[in-house]
């Protein structure tokens, strides 16, 4: 195993989501696929019932997360609730893998029409080879209805298994592009100071998960780093030859850095460029735009990834209401979700702001940006609501758009 896997958060790794009917053998692939006992195998239906993760590195595909997933034909006293939550799961799917074992594949056809539409990848795995279902005009027929040829796989003789990882490898390798947390903003030698207040939401002894993700592509990418709290920048500012190419501070702070900043050195924050990174950071400055259209009487949704405790100066919970509320009325209705909780109506909404989203993959990011979308509801991010709402929105520096 990779010194390292522990160092790779997991909303950085590939996202390998297994989905099915019942027993129709995706936690036994599992198993096999990472030669270890993940998921629990059972004849009984059912057997999964929350989704199962289990981070790995695997040869050829390196650091990811396997997910397993109750049976999409789950009819239990809690089945509709299980399929929802395969459902939910398969946002975060960087790639799928649907298996089959049965005649009837109407039910599959429907889910990877599904995931087409979502342009997800998925594979699909024929499964319990060893049993005599498998004629040639069933195999056909699947290679036509999903347009691709099907990895038969027997997790008794671990038959197809390495054909699987196989195709995992080669999906994944050309859907593959390198992507930067600072884009294009920054270049080797540049000198970038980071503002990080230490607030009562920073965790004791810790940096959050943006700064360190910063930290280190910034030093990967050969820039002179430099570090400090928000009351003690000007005493850095004053201790450097010169000034910083590039300043990148937490957003709830904006305003303050912007007012006292060198007038050559560009300014960012880090949930701005995770809007990018993670997201959709065009879609992002529509949304921040609508923010003007809002009255009194209008209802924003704020989606956080994490799902901490809420404390006194907590950004979603009290900051940025607290900045919508002071500009358009204390009657504005404002709702807060935590962690995969999303609204299954979000038409009932004026605008979505979406945190940073540091602790989930892009696809997810981007499923939530694609489902407002689809109901003409504007969405943008954190670190960009609070630049436009400190009318500072038209002056800092913006990533540019990832593919």
């Amino acid at each position: 195993m990779d010194s390292n896997l522990n160092m790779t958060p997991s909303s950085e790794r590939v996202h390998i989501v297994f989905i099915g009917r019942m027993n129709s053998g995706k936690s036994s692939l599992i198993n096999a696929l990472t030669g270890q006992h993940i998921s629990i195998v059972s004849e009984v239906g059912g057997t999964t019932t929350d989704p199962v993760r289990k981070a790995m590195e695997i040869n050829g595909i390196g650091a990811c997360v396997l997910v397993d997933t109750a049976g999409f034909d789950d009819d239990g006293e809690l089945g509709e609730e299980r399929v929802k939550r395969t459902g939910q799961t398969i946002g975060l799917a960087d790639i799928v893998v649907m298996t089959i074992f049965g005649k009837d594949i109407s039910l599959e056809k429907k889910w990877y029409d599904c995931l087409k539409e979502k342009k997800i990848p998925v594979i699909i795995a024929l499964t319990k080879a060893d049993t005599d279902i498998y004629d040639n005009e069933l195999v056909n027929r699947i290679e036509q209805d999903f347009n691709q040829k099907p990895v038969l796989t027997c997790t008794k003789t671990k038959g197809g298994v390495d054909e699987l990882r196989r195709q995992l490898v080669l999906s994944l390798n050309n859907s593959e592009q390198e992507r930067f947390i600072t884009g294009s903003l920054v270049a080797p030698g540049d000198v970038v100071m980071l503002i990080m207040p230490q607030d009562i939401q920073a965790p004791k002894g810790r940096l959050i998960l943006p700064q360190v993700q910063t930290i280190r592509e910034l030093l990967d990418r050969g820039c002179v780093v430099i570090s400090t709290t928000t009351d003690k920048m000007n005493d850095a500012l004053c201790s450097l030859k010169e000034m910083p190419k590039l300043m990148i501070t937490d957003s709830q702070v904006f305003k303050k850095v912007y007012d006292i900043k060198p007038e050559k050195s560009k300014l960012t924050s880090f949930s701005t460029l995770f809007a990018a990174y993670k997201g959709d950071i065009s879609e992002y400055v529509n949304g921040a735009e609508k923010i003007q259209y809002l009255t009194g009487e209008s209802k924003v949704l704020i989606a956080e990834c994490c799902t901490h405790v809420p404390m006194q100066e907590d950004i979603g919970r009290v900051k940025i209401p607290g900045l919508l509320r002071k500009r358009f009325g204390e009657r504005m209705q404002i709702d807060v979700v935590s962690g995969m909780d999303f609204p299954e109506d979000l038409s009932v909404y004026d605008l979505i702001i979406q945190c940073g989203a540091c602790m989930f993959n892009r696809r997810y990011v981007m499923n939530r940006i694609n489902l407002a979308k689809e109901v003409n509801v504007p969405i943008t991010n954190y670190g960009i609501a609070i630049a436009w709402l400190n009318g500072i929105l038209d002056k800092i520096e913006l990533p540019e758009a990832t593919e």
